[in-house]
C-alpha cells in the first residue's frame, strides 16, 4: 500500500465504492417500480453509508474514532448483502447478480476488517 493522503486512497473505501456502484447501477435500476421507494431506497442508503462512514472516520484523525466508523461501514456492507438476499428471495435479484455481489462484498469486508485491525494495532502503540 502506498502513501495514504486522502480517504480515497484507502483500498477499503475503493472496494466499498465498487459495492455502491454495483448496487446503484446494476441492481436498483432493475427493481420493480413498486420497490423504488422501499427496497431500492434502503439499498441506496446502506450502500452510500459504506463509503461515507470510511470517509468520516478518516477525517476524525484519531485511530479509535476511525475504527468505530470502519465498524459502522462493515455493518452497512452486511446490510447491503442482506438486502440483496431479500431481493433474491423475493425474485427481484437473480442468483447471478447475488453471486456477483458476494464477490464484491467479500473483498470490501476483508479490506475493511484488515483496516480495522491495523487501526486497533496502531492505537495500542
Amino acid at each position: 500500500m502506498g502513501r495514504i493522503d486522502r480517504f480515497e486512497d484507502l483500498e477499503c473505501w475503493q472496494a466499498c465504492r465498487e459495492l455502491r456502484l454495483f448496487l446503484t447501477r446494476q441492481i436498483v435500476p432493475e427493481l420493480p417500480a413498486e420497490e423504488r421507494d422501499r427496497l431500492a431506497d434502503q439499498m441506496i442508503r446502506a450502500a452510500r453509508s459504506t463509503t461515507a462512514n470510511i470517509a468520516e472516520g478518516f477525517g476524525r484523525r484519531h485511530y479509535l474514532d476511525n475504527a468505530k466508523f470502519i465498524r459502522n461501514s462493515l455493518g452497512s456492507q452486511h446490510e447491503c448483502l442482506d438486502h440483496l438476499i431479500t431481493g433474491n428471495d423475493e425474485g427481484m435479484v437473480s442468483d447471478e447478480q447475488l453471486a456477483n455481489f458476494r464477490v464484491i462484498f467479500e473483498k470490501s469486508s476483508a479490506l475493511s476488517n484488515g483496516y480495522a485491525s491495523y487501526l486497533a494495532r496502531t492505537a495500542k502503540k
